[in-house]
């Protein structure tokens, strides 16, 4: 079991999300950054989908009741008692161990634990979606219990420094479904101009601003329909709003792109008063690009559990990083 001791910005149990409900109105929820969540997940021994917890900008400050193993992702500053600790990395705690988390950089991190969170389940899901009260913020004083797991060879386990995430501002996005509701002049402002990130952001959508985008004659209506993940609506007033994990399922603003899924991370680790810019890239490109992400993501799943070796090996000038499989006896 462990014990909140403090939080001092929104922290919450999440997993990958409530998959299969839009149609009843329900957003996906989930992890914010799915890429973090599940290395944090697999740095611990854990399957993709095992609840953990999802904290923001200032962190939070967990006792241990029990032994655990523990790995923090994100851009953290993690302390366990006086000791400091490297995030990306699996750790043992006992019992009495406090852990004292926030970030230097980015929005969101996640602590994961071998076994899991024990949580009630929610239409499948242990997701917190504060809208419709499935679940609730974490606050001083809540015990956790966690899931039974072998703890032995958990810890010690570390992500490359070389395939940690890496963030920059470019997002790339394929145009449309709407974009006959955007002039020629409209669609341009969008992909050439920079938009900040402001304090109204939450998990439902990011809201930008920056240079008006142009609707046509068209206008700033639609017939509803439904939102998807990384859906960037153009309400009347041509400032975007990048729909995310709590969106709603159905909305009425003309959508001028959607983000391609392997840079939602980007957005949402991009903090209100930072910039992003947009970037038009082809259906394909956006498919083999999730394709690529997932072949990476299943070789550190593969590593970190001891299945397949990581090497690093030098070409001439550059270093690089290679993944072998162990043969078995």
């Amino acid at each position: 079991m462990i014990e909140v001791l403090s939080v001092l910005t929104p922290a919450t149990i999440q997993d990958l999300g409530r998959w299969g409900y839009q149609r009843y109105g329900v957003p996906v929820s989930g992890v914010m950054d799915e890429v973090s969540a599940r290395i944090a997940n697999y740095l611990v021994g854990n399957p993709d989908n095992t609840p953990l917890i999802e904290f923001t900008a200032g962190g939070i400050s967990i006792k241990f009741h029990t032994s655990a193993v523990f790995a923090v992702t994100g851009d953290a500053v993690l302390y366990l008692n006086d000791t400091k600790l490297n995030p990306w990395e699996s750790y043992w705690a006992k019992r009495g161990d406090v852990l004292t988390v926030k970030l230097s950089k980015g929005m969101y991190g996640y602590i994961a634990f071998s076994g899991g969170i024990e949580c009630r389940k929610i239409l499948g899901s242990c997701s917190t979606y504060l809208r419709a009260k499935f679940g609730d913020l974490l606050k001083p004083g809540d015990k956790l219990k966690l899931g039974y797991s072998l703890l032995t060879r958990k810890a010690g386990k570390r992500l490359p420094e070389e395939l940690r995430p890496k963030f920059d501002n470019t997002i790339r996005v394929i145009l449309g479904p709407n974009i006959d509701h955007f002039t020629p002049g409209g669609i341009r402002t969008f992909l050439t101009s920079k938009y900040t990130v402001t304090p109204e952001s939450d998990r439902m959508g990011y809201r930008l601003e920056g240079p008006r985008i142009e609707h046509s004659e068209k206008g700033a209506d639609i017939i509803t329909e439904p939102v998807p993940r990384g859906a960037i609506q153009v309400p009347a007033n041509g400032k975007p709003i990048i729909m995310l994990a709590d969106a709603q399922t159905t909305g009425g603003y003309p959508k001028i792109a959607t983000v391609i899924r392997v840079d939602i991370p980007k957005v949402v680790q991009t903090r209100p008063g930072e910039k992003l810019r947009f970037k038009a890239v082809s259906v394909n490109e956006a498919v083999q690009e999730l394709k690529k992400r997932e072949r990476v993501m299943n070789a550190i799943r593969k590593a970190l559990r001891d299945d397949w070796n990581l090497y690093k090996i030098r070409i001439g000038e550059k270093e690089f990083l290679t993944f072998a499989g162990v043969e078995e006896d």
